[in-house]
């Protein structure tokens, strides 16, 4: 998500970098006992993978689950109609596997969230487990997933994640979540003000058993939306009777030009904002505490200030459009109003893991909902020198591969 920024402690540092590394997953994997080509079990995990043009990538993103896959796991691959050949890569390794636990399925394109939810349908697992196709599962993750599983069978098991720039590997850090290390939550407050503290909304940072997908109306995702976990994941979790934290992490979340998080539209800001409004009405429905609406509304307000911001990159007459649109939508999805999120955050009961920054957030809203005229200039300076910076970096990246492909 575009301006989320994680923030962690420094044991939880250290306990990251003791993981094993995982930068970059080799191509080559030895498949298991040949009793995966015996599949009489259920399987615990079924892991999705949504793929779309990333031939590129898929095929270490495949590989690295292939070399960890059990006989009670199931291996899902969604081709969303590519126009490369990703869906061809994919079937040779499906036929190369020895198992009948891979399984590879393609669809006229739809977006992420059509494939989610093809994946939601599909799955025939205890648990979902998913990873995007240009990304990398961490080695010997499921493994551990299956102790948690075997031990507590949690409602949903949250991890860790790595943010990975391969091109820049000094980029490269570790991303952890502020829930007590390997504890059974089972406080419904508890789970869902430490999410809004943390502000990660990851589905893939999340393994929610199959039972709780069905407890959504369907089409679990929104149909046509980017920013899809954005309303899916808190609606997940207010189903949520357990959870247990795993303080490891779970991928290497590949960053690149051509992430949907990199790519700023006029549609992509209000349909973060349709996400925000999806979760609110649910939680609404689920009569959560008021503790919890005011942790929504201090995400809300992060959000909506990350997205305003990002309207900095539009032409101004979209800029103009999009600004009165989701300034309207973030108002109306409010549990209160400025003045009680100031309140929340000044609060000592209040989770917060940075209430500096949540200050200053609101703060920022005031002068946005004031429009205030300094604020927008030093906001249109601040984002041409992004803008800048990141047409470098496209520029850099092409010649990158450019030249990679000439090798």
């Amino acid at each position: 998500m575009s301006g989320t920024v994680a923030h962690f402690n420094n044991s939880a540092i250290r306990r990251l970098r003791q993981a094993p590394s995982f930068l970059p997953t080799p191509l080559s994997y030895s498949p298991p006992s040949q009793t995966c080509a015996r599949r009489d079990t259920h399987p615990v995990l079924s892991i999705v993978v949504p793929a779309y043009n990333l031939a590129r990538y898929v095929e270490q993103c495949v590989r690295a689950i292939l070399g960890q896959l059990r006989e009670h796991h199931e291996l899902i691959v969604i081709d969303d109609g590519s126009t490369d050949n990703t869906l061809a890569l994919v079937t040779t390794l499906q036929q190369a596997w020895p198992g009948s636990n891979f399984h590879v399925k393609s669809q006229a394109n739809e977006g992420i969230a059509g494939v989610r939810n093809h994946g939601v349908r599909a799955a025939t697992g205890d648990y979902i487990v998913w990873i995007d196709g240009d990304d990398v599962l961490q080695g010997g993750i499921l493994d551990k997933l299956d102790e948690v599983i075997a031990r507590h069978r949690p409602d949903v098991i949250v991890c860790d994640y790595t943010m990975w720039h391969p091109q820049e590997p000094a980029k490269t850090h570790p991303v952890a979540f502020s829930y007590p290390d390997n504890v059974m939550l089972r406080d419904a407050d508890a789970i869902l003000t430490r999410f809004f503290a943390c502000r990660k909304n990851y589905i893939w940072a999340t393994v929610f058993r199959r039972d709780i997908y069905a407890q959504l109306p369907g089409p679990v995702f929104p149909p046509g939306r980017v920013y899809e976990d954005v309303s899916t994941v808190p609606r997940l979790l207010s189903q949520c009777a357990s959870l247990l934290y795993l303080p490891v992490p779970i991928i290497d979340y590949r960053q690149h030009p051509s992430s949907i998080t990199q790519s700023i539209s006029e549609a992509s800001c209000i349909d973060f904002s349709f996400a925000m409004s999806v979760a609110r009405r649910h939680l609404q429905a689920r009569g959560v505490s008021d503790a919890v609406r005011r942790h929504f509304d201090i995400t809300a307000g992060h959000f909506f200030l990350d997205t305003i911001k990002s309207t900095y990159y539009l032409p101004r007459a979209a800029r103009k459009r999009v600004r009165e649109s989701i300034t309207a939508s973030f108002i109306d999805n409010l549990f209160g109003n400025c003045e009680s999120m100031l309140e929340t955050s000044r609060s000592a009961a209040t989770v917060s893991d940075n209430r500096r920054k949540d200050l200053r957030m609101v703060r920022h809203v005031r002068l946005v909902l004031a429009g205030n005229l300094f604020f927008r200039i030093a906001q249109s300076a601040t984002r041409n020198l992004k803008l800048w910076r990141r047409t470098r970096k496209l520029r850099r990246h092409a010649a990158a591969l450019k030249a990679a492909e000439g090798v």
